[in-house]
């Protein structure tokens, strides 16, 4: 009996939480609720009754945490014993913390939906979708300034204007938000494998909403109400991908099996297309910046030649032969550069890189190549830009960190154009199937 009351107050608190209350607002139920109608209709009905209140009501639920304990334990973490609001699922930290708060919450509505318990399930996907929708808000991804306060002496406001602080109306609106005939996507077999690429899906989500944050503000400026809210839709509607990809894999690995043709594109993942963590707020910061060849910083894609960009192009030896190959995937580095990237424990098996100098810039300079695993060598060369660059082939068993780094040797540090090119994270080969 105590136990039914219980449920019948808990379902009550729940029914009174309100979607005008801090963060997106009213739009997060406006994403949440693209997001649930994106998935297949047997997930939908795998959320079953919790599907409404997932969207209505869950998805706030960490602008609700004072309104009791029973709601705020759903937006608490067990190693954060006593802190009610996590500001991390409002603004996005540095990304060890943000994987944590993925992986947590993430793990917890999995657990919940394994147990047969959809209720709390979808409560914790709905802190979980919280998060991932704030971080991917305009209003919410300038670091240091949600208020805007700094933002507003770049872009000083109207006389009108003047005392306004910014992040409400920069995020406030009623957003018509679709994504029909979007299809999610698996983010891993593992709750560990999942957050970790969801935190680099939601990367490129909060990048993203920074383009949508001076057109939001020249519109309201301006009193242009229509293109504000068509700034916030784009964000928005990016989020929304995001979060349907989140529901979706929590949904299938809660229930499994899982379908191995949706995690055959996840044996591999290209580390050129992710921040490292010396980028603390996805930019490098001037104190990473590295002076040779060039005063700058590593090019994710490219390399950077004087104030031009151009293709990366390795000497590699194929067939005993010295050949030139251009690169889609790599990173261009000077010396005294160092890229650390978290690798997701138990989940990858090996990390394969080619490393060398830029066929044409780096011909007269040496450097040394080095991968570090946890701080401790796992391999290292040196080379100079008349040698085939070198294959890296990296045994990652134990390692939760790995660290690429480049330091001069020798030759002429103008020439130290160092690449790493095509750089992999590789899950162990999957079983064939039987015929």
């Amino acid at each position: 009996m105590k136990t039914t009351i219980r449920l019948l107050l808990t379902a009550a608190l729940f029914s009174c939480l309100a979607l005008d209350a801090g963060a997106w607002g009213e739009p997060h139920g406006d994403i949440t609720q693209a997001a649930i109608a994106a998935l297949p209709a047997s997930e939908r009905a795998r959320l079953g009754a919790e599907a409404g209140p997932l969207a209505s009501q869950y998805c706030v639920i960490p602008d609700q945490v004072f309104k009791g304990p029973e709601v705020a334990r759903y937006a608490m973490m067990d190693s954060r014993p006593g802190v009610t609001y996590l500001v991390n699922l409002h603004l996005p930290g540095p990304q060890p913390d943000n994987y944590e708060i993925l992986r947590y919450f993430m793990g917890k509505a999995v657990s919940a939906l394994q147990s047969g318990n959809v209720a709390d399930a979808a409560r914790y996907a709905g802190t979980l979708s919280h998060a991932l929708e704030d971080w991917s808000c305009p209003a919410h991804v300038v670091p240091g300034d949600n208020m805007f306060t700094l933002f507003q002496q770049f872009l000083p406001p109207p006389k009108k204007m003047r005392h306004t602080l910014l992040h409400g109306p920069v995020e406030k609106g009623k957003l018509k938000v679709s994504i029909s005939g979007y299809r999610p996507a698996l983010l891993g077999a593992t709750v560990d494998e999942a957050a970790f690429n969801l935190l680099h899906r939601v990367n490129t989500a909060t990048v993203f909403a920074r383009s949508q944050t001076v057109p939001i503000i020249q519109a309201l400026y301006a009193g242009n109400s229509n293109a504000v809210t068509a700034a916030q839709l784009k964000a928005a509607t990016r989020g929304a991908t995001i979060v349907a990809d989140a529901l979706h894999t929590f949904l299938n690995l809660g229930a499994p099996p899982l379908d191995a043709r949706a995690l055959a594109p996840l044996q591999s993942v290209n580390l050129s297309a992710c921040w490292p963590l010396e980028a603390t707020n996805l930019f490098f910061s001037q104190s990473t910046f590295f002076s040779r060849p060039y005063w700058g910083h590593a090019q994710m894609g490219g390399v950077l030649d004087g104030t031009n960009s151009v293709p990366i192009k390795l000497r590699v030896e194929e067939k005993s032969r010295q050949v030139l190959k251009t690169f889609d995937t790599g990173i261009g580095v000077g010396t005294r550069c160092a890229l650390t990237y978290l690798v997701p424990p138990g989940v990858y098996e090996r990390f394969t890189v080619l490393a060398g100098l830029h066929a044409d810039l780096g011909a007269k300079g040496g450097v040394e190549f080095t991968l570090l695993g946890d701080d401790r060598k796992l391999a290292s060369v040196a080379l100079t830009g008349d040698q085939p660059a070198h294959r890296f082939d990296c045994d990652l068993a134990g390692v939760t960190r790995l660290q690429l780094l480049a330091t001069a040797r020798g030759g002429d540090a103008k020439f130290n154009y160092a690449i790493w090119a095509d750089p992999r994270l590789l899950k162990p080969k999957a079983p064939q199937q039987k015929r």
